[in-house]
């Protein structure tokens, strides 16, 4: 009586159709075909949620679930005709009781049970062999498509795919390997990759290569020893939105990324406007230090004229717009676009816009245009695509011949740098930039920096160029920022009202034992460069404020954190009326030689709310840098003086400054 497996097997082989070698060649064509299609395709793998399952006869069933459809008819015509069912276990993923577990095989009415065991030798004796091969070699198992797709190329992507080495036998799934011994099938294994873990397939990801300055906290100063406090003022914000684009992506910012000026200088406050012909009118005040009862704040507020869009010059205005490689990101090159579409409504018919772009070579993309031809620029703006290295130098050089060639008396021309700053061909060096801006700036050019994206952020790159400039620097990671930068604060970014503003301070040593600059630590200027007219140093745009703030240590007080020397320093006494001086030097646009503002320092103030929530700011940046002036205030005290101290907040800018306080909070934790 023949068995049921030699009556199955006898079936399939009558039921498989012989081969036909022109349709075979045909095939094989049509696959390198489709193969060499998909090669020149640039979208990464995706994952999906199927996986290879283990075990010989599941890859079976899926091989004959992916045959064409003659083949798949043909098969399972012949299985009908039989009227056979057979019910055969997954033996490796089935549960294992006590004992070898019953298989029930039915054929015509006859019914066998057998144990797990036995059935599986059954199968591997008398029908694995016809399927798999006679034995085979591994070429009459993988087929020729197969092995046309392992030698073909691999695509040019970021993706590396890993083909494991085959075992002797068996079948290697992921690294194990899986199937029947040596003994039962003599064979070569069939390799098949698990997805994606460790390096099987491995996406190297964007290296991190930003840059800020590097810049060590102020140190604490002894007045008898050091009485004299030169800097440079600075309106920048960058800083603030670098932090606020950390924290959001759930991460505390690198400690160099935070400049405590520049967030203390984000906000608006309600300071005294400017009276008579002076373009700024500084205000000084000394209040109590949120984080230690024994020492003071000294808060010098300036506040700029503001002048309305009739009283502002002309504008010739060049976007220098870097669409290199590394531009091509959703928050930099298409951010951008936006973010100088909105600009444009706030400029007039006397204003005048050119478009310069530099990749691999530099290249002028819009002529001079009045700003009113919206339609032309925007036309231009969206035509430009990222790609190529970043040739910073012949950008900017082109730049500033075209704004040359637009400049005339009486008018202001600025170059709006645009980039992620990757200066990475020519120039990168940022003193060799830095020595570049400051020969052109004396034609009257400014330089203004918008920084786009993260990774690889050249924010060093940045601040040499705008600070070398006469011009700000920003970073856009939203479109309300460019909101807040471009429309909002157009007149401080574009027109100037006073150049290289300098700040002086001198204590009273009678009155004060220590001090300390709080920020500002890149704007540090030597004593004698405040009165040097040659010394670059910050720029005041139209309706800019300026905030600065100074710890200071009264004698006397057991804030003191250091001791009086015993041979150099004498008891000293004095008038106490004074806790210091200010002077302030600054040249109105245009000009070669300074003006000079002075004022002195009185103690007895009271802090306005304005005041008290800079200083919960610049608290919430001392604790993003770690510094140790701060004794046991925490998030939460930076947090409960700057709700305190909100007061009108018409943009809900100080609110968002206490959701990252929050933020930063939980992250320390």
């Amino acid at each position: 009586m023949s068995d049921d497996l030699d009556d199955l097997k006898a079936a399939m082989q009558a039921a498989t159709p012989r081969p036909d070698a022109a349709r075979k060649a045909e095939d094989i064509a049509l696959a390198r075909k489709n193969l060499a299609a998909l090669q020149e395709t640039q979208a990464a793998a995706r994952q999906t949620s199927e996986r290879p399952r283990p075990g010989l006869i599941r890859g079976v069933m899926d091989m004959i679930m992916r045959m064409n459809t003659r083949g798949a008819l043909t098969a399972t015509t012949a299985l009908v005709a039989l009227g056979l069912v057979a019910v055969v276990p997954d033996w490796q993923n089935a549960p294992r009781l006590d004992g070898p577990q019953p298989v029930v095989l039915e054929s015509d009415g006859a019914r066998e049970e057998r144990s797990d065991d036995r059935a599986r030798d059954a199968f591997v004796e008398e029908v694995a062999p016809e399927i798999v091969a006679e034995p085979v070699p591994v070429e009459r198992l993988e087929s020729e498509i197969a092995q046309e797709a392992l030698s073909a190329p691999a695509p040019q992507s970021s993706a590396t795919l890993k083909r494991e080495q085959a075992p002797a036998d068996g079948i290697m799934l992921g690294g194990q390997v899986q199937g029947f011994d040596a003994e039962q099938i003599e064979r070569r294994s069939l390799v098949v990759p698990l997805p994606p873990q460790n390096d099987d397939i491995y996406i190297q990801p964007e290296a991190n290569t930003e840059a800020f300055p590097d810049a060590d906290p102020n140190p604490l100063k002894v007045t008898a020893e050091e009485p004299v406090s030169t800097f440079s003022i600075d309106v920048d914000t960058a800083s603030y939105a670098v932090v606020r684009s950390s924290l959001m992506a759930g991460q505390l910012p690198p400690k160099e990324s935070v400049r405590i000026e520049e967030l203390v200088n984000y906000f608006p406050y309600d300071y005294a406007a400017p009276e008579g012909d002076v373009p700024f009118q500084p205000t000084v005040t000394v209040t109590g230090t949120p984080w230690n009862a024994d020492t003071q704040l000294v808060h010098i507020a300036i506040q700029g004229e503001n002048k309305s869009l009739t009283e502002r010059p002309p504008l010739n205005l060049v976007f220098l717009i870097d669409t290199s490689g590394s531009m091509n990101s959703a928050a930099k090159l298409p951010l951008l676009k936006q973010s100088l579409a909105l600009m444009l409504p706030e400029l007039t018919a006397q204003d005048s816009v050119a478009i310069v772009t530099y990749a691999g070579s530099a290249g002028q993309v819009l002529e001079p245009t009045p700003a009113t031809e919206r339609a032309q620029i925007l036309a231009a703006l969206d035509r430009l695509d990222a790609g190529g290295s970043t040739a910073g130098q012949a950008g900017l050089q082109q730049a500033y011949a075209v704004a040359e060639s637009m400049a005339a008396d009486g008018e202001v021309t600025r170059v709006l740098l645009a980039t992620d700053g990757d200066f990475n061909v020519g120039l990168s060096d940022p003193e060799a930039l830095k020595d570049f801006i400051a020969e052109k700036r004396e034609s009257g050019t400014y330089l203004s920096v918008l920084g786009f994206g993260r990774g690889n952020l050249d924010d060093a790159t940045m601040q040499a160029l705008a600070q070398n400039g006469n011009g700000q620097a920003a970073y856009i990671d939203t479109l309300s920022e460019a909101q807040k930068v471009l429309v909002d604060q157009l007149s401080g970014a574009l027109y100037p009202i006073a150049n290289d503003v300098k700040i002086q301070v001198e204590f009273n040593p009678a009155a004060v034992a220590e001090y300390r600059l709080i920020g500002y630590e890149t704007r540090v200027l030597q004593r004698e460069d405040f009165n040097n007219d040659k010394v670059d140093a910050g720029d005041i745009g139209a309706g800019h404020q300026v905030t600065a703030l100074y710890e200071i240590t009264p004698v006397g007080s057991p804030a003191r954190l250091t001791d009086p020397l015993r041979y150099g320093e004498a008891e000293l006494a004095g008038d106490v009326s004074e806790l210091g001086f200010l002077k302030l030097r600054y040249k109105a646009p245009g000009e070669s030689e300074s003006n000079l503002i002075e004022r002195p320092i009185v103690p007895g103030s009271s802090a306005s709310a304005d005041m008290q929530f800079a200083a919960a700011i610049a608290g919430f940046g001392q604790l993003l840098r770690g510094e140790a002036y701060l004794g046991d205030w925490a998030y939460e005290d930076a947090i409960a003086l700057a709700n305190a101290a909100r007061g009108e907040d018409a943009f809900g800018y100080r609110a968002e400054a206490v959701q990252l306080m929050r933020l930063a909070q939980s992250l320390q934790r």
